[in-house]
């Protein structure tokens, strides 16, 4: 090697940090305070120093919200249940009993409903003169429609309910949960202050009194319902029901049972601007 290159390389020597010493696994020795200091902490101070303060990534915030997102609805559904379920709880065994023999009528209704359709079905296949026979279903589905549809009076076994309220506290949404109520027990016809309820109807506040599809009714408010008297009355009589709801409200509310009773207001049939039947 030249002297040059000798030259060259002590220059290089020169400029270098001087090398420490490393342990035993490569890595730089502590110095002597670093390694007083960490003979001083326990096992527990450094355990503490380690998780404090806490080193939160953008994932584990993320996740840490939605975790309380699904904690906060599930406490809420159970609040929620927990109110709905409050009325029965405190209801009597025979109120009780009485709320299953109406869930129990209805699913009976619905069976019986399904019967008439099969047989229905049946006899057309069945029938020699299926022309005839189809014409009489056709003429019976024309009167039951009429019916449902308020084109034609109806008379049958119901009930009538009277809601007299002197302090003039009834609004109309109440008068609709009713109406609702003895839909959802079997009424198929029902007659209010001489005015003929259908699916459309609607109800509305009017002052100290209530609108029936824009007829102004004044209390006392009488309800003429065709049904099944035995599904009827007790719908109206479940705790938290229309009848408690009522008389929170101060009003008084009776009820009677009838083997006839006549729904006669009539409404006129609405001619539909748009829908044509598809069979033509």
């Amino acid at each position: 090697m030249s002297n040059h290159d000798e030259t060259a390389e002590n220059r290089l020597r020169k400029e270098l940090p001087e090398e420490v010493p490393a342990g035993a696994d490569g890595a730089v020795a502590p110095s002597g305070e670093q390694e007083a200091e960490r003979t001083e902490l326990t096992g527990r101070q450094r355990l503490v120093k380690g998780l404090w303060p806490p080193r939160v990534t953008r994932a584990q915030l993320i996740v840490a919200v939605l975790l309380f997102g699904l904690g906060f609805g599930l406490a809420v559904q159970v609040a929620s249940n927990s109110d709905g379920d409050s009325a029965l709880r405190g209801a009597r065994q025979e109120d009780l009993v009485r709320i299953l023999d109406e869930l129990d009528d209805r699913t009976q209704r619905l069976e019986d409903e399904k019967q008439g359709l099969e047989k229905q079905r049946d006899e057309l296949e069945n029938s020699s003169n299926q022309a005839e026979e189809a014409r009489k279903q056709t003429v019976e589905k024309e009167r039951q429609l009429g019916i449902l549809a308020g084109t034609v009076a109806a008379q049958g076994p119901g009930i009538t309910m009277t809601i007299d309220d002197t302090k003039g506290t009834v609004e109309a949404d109440m008068l609709l949960d009713a109406i609702q109520e003895l839909r959802a027990a079997g009424a198929e016809a029902i007659q209010v202050n001489g005015v003929r309820v259908v699916a459309g109807t609607y109800l509305t506040d009017s002052g100290n009194s209530v609108s029936v599809d824009g007829n102004k009714i004044n209390a006392p408010y009488r309800f003429k319902v065709i049904g099944k008297p035995q599904d009827l009355e007790p719908a109206l009589n479940i705790p938290g029901g229309v009848v408690q709801t009522l008389e929170k409200e101060q009003a008084t509310v009776t009820i009677e049972r009838s083997d006839k009773i006549v729904v006669d207001a009539l409404r006129a049939a609405k001619r539909p601007d748009y829908a044509r039947s598809s069979s033509q």
